[in-house]
C-alpha cells in the first residue's frame, strides 16, 4: 500500500511540472491557432541556461530559474515575428504552416544544441537533496520542484482569470475578430502570449534539469508529453490542461514502477489513441 500512495504522490508531483509546459503550450494554441512543435526544444534551452549559469556562479538551480524564464521569453520574443509572418494574413493553411515552422525552430535549436554540446548528459547540482518521510519516502526535490510549478500554475491562472490582460487573452481565444473590435491588439497580445509560453516553459525546464539530466536531445521526450496533455485536455481547454497533466504524471509514474519506464511511451501512445478514438475533443468535450 505504502509503495501505491508513494507512486501516487510522485506522480502528482511529476504532473505539476507538466502543468507548467502545456499551459503555456495550450494558451498559445488557442490565441494564436498555433501548435508549437518547438516546446520540447524551450525546455532544453531553459534546462542549459540554468546549467551553464549554475557553471558561472554556483548556484542553486531553483534561484537560476528567473535567468531561465528571461532567456527563453526573450528568444519567444524574437520568434514570434517570424512566425506571425507565415501564419498571418491571407497565407493559406495557417496551421499547418505554424507547424511547419515550428519545426524548423525545433530542428534548429535541437541541432544547434548537438553541435555545441554533443550527446553527453549533464547534471544540475541542487542542495534539495536526501528525502522526506511523508508515505514513504518521497524525494526533497521532486517535492519542492512539484511545490514551485503548484505556484507558478497558480500564479499563471491567477493572471488569466484576475487581470485585464487575462481578460482580454481569453477574450482572443474565444473570437479574435470581437477581441480585435473591441480595442484589443492582437498581434502585440499574441507576441506576449507566445513569449510568456517560452518563458514558462522554460523555467519548467531548469526544474526538470535539476530532477533529471540535461541533454540537447532532452526536448523530444517533452514535446511529446506536451502533445498528449492538451488532446486528452481537448485543443485550447485550458482548465482540461491541469487534469490531463496530472493523468499523464500519474500514468507515468505507475507505468514506470510496476512495469518498468521503457513501456512508458508505449502505454502513452495506446492510451492517446484511444482518446483521439473515443472522444476527439478531449475527455471534457470542449476542445476544438
Amino acid at each position: 500500500m505504502h509503495l501505491f500512495l508513494q507512486t501516487l504522490i510522485n506522480g502528482l508531483l511529476i504532473g505539476g511540472l507538466y502543468i507548467a509546459i502545456s499551459l503555456g503550450f495550450s494558451l498559445s494554441f488557442g490565441v494564436m491557432d498555433v501548435v508549437d512543435f518547438a516546446v520540447g526544444e524551450w525546455v532544453m534551452v531553459g534546462a542549459f541556461t540554468a546549467y551553464f549559469l549554475q557553471q558561472a556562479t554556483g548556484w542553486d538551480p531553483l534561484l537560476l530559474m528567473p535567468f531561465s524564464f528571461a532567456v527563453t521569453f526573450a528568444l519567444g520574443l524574437a520568434v514570434h515575428p517570424f512566425l506571425h509572418r507565415v501564419t498571418g494574413g491571407r497565407r493559406p493553411r495557417p496551421a499547418l504552416m505554424g507547424l511547419v515552422f515550428t519545426f524548423g525552430v525545433a530542428t534548429l535549436l535541437r541541432g544547434s544544441a548537438l553541435t555545441a554540446f554533443g550527446y553527453d548528459f549533464r547534471s544540475l547540482r541542487t542542495q534539495f537533496t536526501g528525502s522526506i518521510s511523508l508515505v514513504g519516502q518521497i524525494p526533497t526535490l521532486r517535492l519542492v520542484t512539484g511545490l514551485i510549478a503548484l505556484g507558478l500554475t497558480l500564479a499563471a491562472l491567477g493572471v488569466l482569470y484576475r487581470t485585464r490582460f487575462g481578460m482580454a487573452v481569453r477574450a482572443t481565444a474565444q473570437d479574435k475578430v470581437n477581441a480585435a473590435l473591441q480595442g484589443v491588439d492582437i498581434r502585440r497580445l499574441s507576441a506576449l502570449v507566445y513569449a510568456l509560453h517560452t518563458g514558462l516553459t522554460g523555467m519548467a525546464g531548469a526544474l526538470l534539469g535539476a530532477l533529471f539530466s540535461v541533454w540537447a536531445e532532452m526536448g523530444v521526450r517533452y514535446t511529446i508529453f506536451a502533445f498528449f496533455v492538451v488532446v486528452l485536455a481537448g485543443m485550447g481547454y485550458l482548465p482540461g490542461v491541469i487534469a490531463a497533466s496530472l493523468a499523464l504524471g500519474v500514468l507515468q509514474s505507475f507505468v514506470a514502477t510496476y512495469l518498468g519506464a521503457q513501456y512508458t511511451l508505449l502505454i502513452l501512445f495506446g492510451a492517446l489513441y484511444l482518446v483521439l478514438l473515443v472522444a476527439p475533443r478531449g475527455l471534457f468535450g470542449k476542445g476544438v
